[in-house]
């Protein structure tokens, strides 16, 4: 199983604050297309196909990859995404909290297998050092904070 972990502050020095709520704007505009968070040509599709208050669910062609994933709200804390179908299954969790300072801080951590792999073969070692690495999910999180802002300042959230 895949393990990774990573946190950032939302407003760290020298960029435009976000509040709690335009930051959770923004994860929820991920969950519905994450062509505008992803590098360009990464997601080629993304639609929704069901959705209600508490949930959405989408089909996505991500990396090249199919996949259907079902998104749960937590609203203004938590976006999860369950792997429904595609390569991988398992959770990955994007939480706005406050840590004991009072800073306004993005986690992202996720629990992860590999369909039709190894528990813990070659294959899962290599995603998770891709998770972990200097463009994983600790960039995927300042990406997102920095597309939240650009479509901010569009008047696109």
């Amino acid at each position: 199983m895949i393990y990774s972990t990573a946190t950032v502050p939302v407003n760290p020095e020298g960029e435009t604050p976000l509040t709690r709520e335009q930051a959770w704007a923004g994860l929820v505009r991920k969950a519905r297309d994450a062509r505008l968070f992803l590098p360009p040509g990464l997601c080629t599709r993304c639609d929704v196909v069901e959705e209600s208050a508490t949930h959405l669910v989408r089909e996505a062609t991500i990396g090249g990859e199919d996949l259907r994933e079902i998104i749960t709200f937590e609203p203004q804390a938590k976006v999860t995404f369950f792997q429904a179908t595609g390569p991988r299954e398992g959770a990955i969790v994007n939480e706005l909290f406050e840590d004991g300072s009072g800073v306004l801080r993005l986690r992202f951590y996720c629990y992860l297998g590999l369909r039709g792999k190894a528990p813990n073969g070659p294959e899962e070692q290599a995603e998770r050092a891709q998770f972990d690495g200097e463009t994983g999910y600790r960039a995927a999180l300042v990406s997102t904070l920095k597309r939240t802002r650009e479509l901010l300042a569009d008047g696109r959230l």
